[in-house]
Parts: structure tokens; C-alpha cells; sequence
């Protein structure tokens, strides 16, 4: 038996109380074991109105940083619109494809050979698949834009950590032909370019977005709540027709391989609405595919590339000279020697002529001529006219990129500079703007809005000449398109037209190059004119670099075809059409 033991039964045999044995006997001052008791009390106390404040007052905040850590805001996203030309044929349409992403975590904790997998499948290297998933984020996309087959064999693999979401891929069906009008989007679906950019805010609609509960590996355990509805954007109708514009991009992109150009550009605008028809670049590009896209084949040329116009501008000095009676039709210039001499410089035609009328010097193409009506008049009449019709001034139809061009003030002309500015030198326009110009001369001397919209409205119009003077005007140019004229190659077959070539050398670093831009701008039939098509060709090397020779060509063809498709009656006998190549016009 131990002592203790002893010690306990010898006082109980004496009558001692248990609590009073000695064993039990405390050392310790009483002091401490209260001050415990105190102490352990206060913490109770501490820990009680902890918990009161933490569920009583703190409840909200508490509930946020708990929601946190499960609850998730999905995004929803909204279907674009479509995009269809005037008829109803698909320009651009969304297609359901799935966005690759991963806990990097969890991902990294699978065996090699289903990351090796994964990989193939997302057509990536494996380290550079570990190079993504070597992140401190919580969420990484692995690949955007994958299509659903490839995204139900990701999913099959049961990498723990790897989940899709659902997002959109735009597709472009005419490709290259209408990759300047249509233009395209980004990864995130917002648009680039052409018509998805100028009418983003249509197209694209509004996300929506529910509130859900999440687990650890990412997946919906529970959905809580429909935040917002996804709005759909909507759908665009456009002027295009694709009918049209493949016949441009086909006539346009023959010529520019006959000629060896540089690049090109054609549009085709309906003279009774105002609408653009077509609207061609080359070199183009596959929306489709931008793997490969490059600066010039993005460049909307017609839209955002500026060049001297040349002889396309004199129609509108000689039409102010008749608008404002200096002269007439049959008013005589003489302009032999085939020269003349402006202060210390020398304006030159490419033909001596000798006498010309007023209709002669726009068959011709006389720069001679034409500096002579326009000294007779004051340079704020010229300038006037030419900001009127669109010249300098930035293109309000919506279309982004479309540029002003340059045209000086009035004030600042010389004499030598008005001369050079009445046949299209020292100023510059896109082709677009020219197509538009043109207008006062096909519509009876008035002009209206450019849309790419489709239009069941004809715009009203502001008059810009007389319905006299864009009469007459329309004469001479037909005859420029007659023998005789610099463009006898834009002749069609059935129908009269009307227009005027250009050519113009090209400026580099402020100097003029052995380099040119050749155009022609027209419309027809003559008798009621529907359409009204600009073609421009950049840097021609073989067949020739006048507008009459590379530009006038491509009118013609493009021109009979649609006006074919448009169904719109013959005026004229002539079924047949010989060449005359005997003139050309000044530069």
C-alpha cells in the first residue's frame, strides 16, 4: 500500500473529512485560482460578444465574404445579329463554339499522358500548354472559338480542373468578296471593321447575366437567381447586293492581274437611293481566316485611300462654267500650241487639238481647255462647288475609316494652283467620294445621302446645278464614251453611257513618281441613269496606265452585268461595239 494511501484511511479512521485531508492540502495562495477563475470567465465573456457582433451586427458582411468563396455571376451572352445583303443572303452569322478553361491547380495534378492529350487536342505544344497553366490565377483560358466536337472530346478526357463556356464565333459565307464591307470581330465578338464596328452597338445586343453556386472544382451545384436577360443584338439589312458585288470583285480582280497592279477598287451606287450597291477592294483578305491578314489587304481603299483624281475632276469645273453662263456647250477655246504658261510653270495636253467647244475639251480631255474656263472664274466659285459636291469634307453615311481628302481654302490659291485643281491635280479624294460627286450629274444636278443600309425611301435631295447644266454635262460625257472620246472602251453593248477617265501620277515623299493611278467614273443608261460606278486602278505596270486603257474596261464589264441583273430596259440599237483606241486624255 502506498503512503498516501495510508495517510488517507488513518484520517478516515480518526474522523477527518475528505476535503480536509492533507493530501489535498493546496500550497498555493487562493489569490491565483480565483485570478484564473476571472480570467477564464472575462474570456467567456469576450468570446460571447464576439459571436453577438459577428451574428448580429457583421451578418452582411459576413454572408458577402461566405458568397464569395461559392456564389458565382455567370455572364450570358447574347447572340449577334445577323448581317444579310438587300435580298436576304447571309453576310454574317454567330455559331455556338465553346472557350477552353482551367484551375490551373488542379490541371497540373493530372497524369502526363492526359495533358499530353489535352494538348493534341487543343493543337498546342505540351509545354506550352504548361506555360498557360503555369499561373498564380484562379481561371485561365486554355483555347477561345473551339469547336463543340473538340470541346466534348476536352470534357471526355476528366481532367478535374478543365471546363467550357459558352461564347460565339462569327462566319463570314462570301469570304474575301465581302470582307471590305462586312469587315469582322474580335475573339471577344466585338467588331473590327467595316460594318460589324459601324454598327456594333445594334449587332451586338446586351449579356445577361445568374447568380450560382459553385464548388471547388468549378462546378454549378446550384442556381440561385436570373440577374438580367441576355438581349439578342439585331439583325442588319444591307444595300450590298452580293450579286453585284461579286461581279465587281470578279471584273476587278481580272484586271488587276491583266495589268499587274498594285491594287484596286471598284463601288457601284444606285443613282435613284442613294444606296451603295458594291463596294470592292483588292487585295482582300479571308475574314475566316486572319492568320495571315496583312496591312494592305486590310486597307478599305475605296473608303480610306486618297489620290489625284486627274481629268475626273473637270466635268465639275466646265458644269460651273455653264451653271454660271461664261460659257456654253459650243463655246470655242483655242488651245494650240498644246501648251501654255502660267507664271514660271507649263500645263501641257497630251494631243495638240487646236479649237475645241466646251463638249470638245470634255471628249478630249484638254487640260488646256479646261484651265481656261476655269480662270475665268473666281477661285471661292470653284471652291464653293467642290466642298458642295464633297470634296475635303469627312463622308457622313457611318462607314468608319471614310476620309476627307484635302482641298485647300480659296484664299491660299494662285492662279497656278487653280489651273492644276480644275483637272483634279493638287487635290486629293477617295473613290467613294468621286462616286458620290458624280451624282449631280446622274440625278438632274441634285445629290443625296450615301447609305449602306437597305432603303425603301428615296432621301430628299439638296441642288447642287441645274437639271439644264447636268443635262448638257451628261451629253459630252456620253461623247466621251463615243469614237473620238478617251473612253470608248466603257461602251456597252444595248445601253448609252456616260462618264470620264483619269489619270494622275502618284505622290511620294512630296514629289511626283514614274507611278499612276488610273480611273474612270460613269453611269448609265444615259437616258434615265440607274447606277453610277467609280473604278480605280493603283500602279498599272503592263496594258497601258491611262483611266481609258486599265479603269474604262472594268466600268464596262461590271456595268453590263449589273445593270442585266437590275433588269433595267436597253436604250440603245448598238449590239455591237468596235475599239477605238485613237485618243487619250491629258494628265
Amino acid at each position: 500500500m502506498s503512503r498516501s494511501a495510508h495517510i488517507q484511511r488513518t484520517a478516515a479512521a480518526r474522523g477527518v473529512p475528505f476535503s480536509s485531508s492533507p493530501v489535498l492540502d493546496v500550497k498555493l495562495p487562493t489569490w491565483r485560482s480565483r485570478l484564473v477563475l476571472f480570467l477564464l470567465f472575462a474570456a467567456f465573456l469576450a468570446l460571447m460578444a464576439r459571436a453577438l457582433w459577428l451574428q448580429g451586427m457583421s451578418t452582411e458582411f459576413l454572408q458577402k465574404q461566405g458568397a464569395s468563396r461559392y456564389a458565382r455571376t455567370l455572364e450570358l451572352p447574347a447572340t449577334r445579329g445577323k448581317v444579310t445583303d438587300r435580298n436576304g443572303q447571309v453576310l454574317a452569322s454567330s455559331v455556338p463554339v465553346k472557350a477552353i478553361w482551367a484551375i490551373p491547380d488542379d490541371v497540373l495534378e493530372a497524369p502526363k499522358e492526359k495533358l499530353q492529350k489535352l494538348a493534341a487536342l487543343l493543337e498546342m505544344s505540351e509545354s506550352e500548354l504548361r506555360k498557360k497553366l503555369d499561373s498564380d490565377r484562379q481561371f485561365v483560358y486554355l483555347k477561345r472559338q473551339v469547336e463543340p466536337e473538340v470541346s466534348d472530346k476536352v470534357l471526355a478526357l476528366g481532367i478535374a480542373g478543365i471546363e467550357t463556356r459558352k461564347e460565339y464565333k462569327r462566319f463570314y459565307p462570301e469570304g474575301e468578296v465581302m470582307a471590305h464591307v462586312v469587315g469582322f470581330t474580335n475573339v471577344e465578338d466585338i467588331g473590327q471593321e467595316g460594318i460589324e464596328l459601324a454598327s456594333e452597338k445594334n449587332l451586338a445586343g446586351k449579356t445577361g447575366s445568374r447568380r450560382v453556386i459553385k464548388d471547388r472544382l468549378g462546378r454549378i451545384v446550384e442556381d440561385i437567381q436570373a440577374i438580367r436577360e441576355p438581349h439578342d443584338g439585331k439583325d442588319l439589312t444591307l444595300s450590298v447586293d452580293s450579286k453585284i458585288q461579286y461581279i465587281a470583285f470578279t471584273h476587278l480582280k481580272e484586271a488587276l492581274e491583266k495589268h499587274q497592279a498594285k491594287a484596286g477598287g471598284a463601288v457601284v451606287l444606285d443613282a435613284k437611293t442613294g444606296e451603295v450597291l458594291a463596294l470592292v477592294n483588292l487585295p482582300s483578305y479571308n475574314p475566316n481566316d486572319r492568320s495571315v491578314l496583312t496591312g494592305a489587304q486590310l486597307r478599305n481603299r475605296v473608303m480610306t485611300d486618297t489620290f489625284e483624281p486627274g481629268s475626273t475632276m473637270k466635268p465639275f469645273t466646265v458644269a460651273l462654267a455653264l451653271e454660271t453662263g461664261r460659257v456654253t456647250p459650243d463655246t470655242v477655246f483655242q488651245t494650240a500650241p498644246g501648251f501654255m504658261t502660267i507664271g514660271t510653270a507649263t500645263i501641257h495636253d497630251a494631243h495638240k487639238q487646236g479649237a475645241l467647244t466646251v463638249a470638245q475639251v470634255i471628249q478630249k480631255s484638254s487640260n488646256i481647255g479646261t484651265v481656261k474656263m476655269a480662270l475665268q472664274m473666281p477661285p471661292q466659285e470653284m471652291w464653293e462647288l467642290f466642298t458642295t459636291v464633297g470634296f475635303g469634307q469627312q463622308p457622313k453615311f457611318g462607314f468608319p475609316g471614310a476620309v476627307a481628302g484635302r482641298l485647300r481654302n480659296y484664299k491660299t490659291w494662285r492662279p497656278i494652283e487653280q489651273a492644276t485643281m480644275s483637272y483634279g491635280h493638287g487635290v486629293s479624294v477617295s473613290l467613294i467620294q468621286m462616286a458620290r460627286a458624280y451624282m449631280i450629274f446622274a440625278r438632274d444636278g441634285d445629290m443625296i445621302p450615301l447609305t449602306f443600309q437597305k432603303s425603301n425611301e428615296t432621301p430628299a435631295g439638296h441642288r447642287v446645278i441645274s437639271e439644264k447644266t447636268a443635262r448638257q454635262m451628261r451629253l459630252m460625257m456620253e461623247a466621251v464614251t463615243e469614237p473620238g472620246g478617251t473612253a470608248t472602251k466603257a461602251r456597252i453593248a444595248g445601253y448609252r453611257v456616260a462618264g470620264k477617265t483619269g489619270t494622275a501620277h502618284k505622290l511620294e515623299g512630296g514629289r511626283y513618281v514614274n507611278k499612276y493611278v488610273g480611273d474612270f467614273i460613269g453611269f448609265a443608261p444615259v437616258s434615265n441613269p440607274r447606277v453610277i460606278v467609280a473604278v480605280m486602278i493603283d500602279e498599272p505596270t503592263t496594258g497601258g496606265h491611262y483611266g481609258g486603257d486599265v479603269a474604262a474596261p472594268v466600268f464596262a464589264a461590271i456595268t453590263a452585268n449589273v445593270l442585266r441583273s437590275m433588269n433595267v430596259a436597253p436604250d440603245s440599237s448598238i449590239t455591237s461595239i468596235i475599239p477605238d483606241n485613237s485618243v487619250q486624255e491629258s494628265m
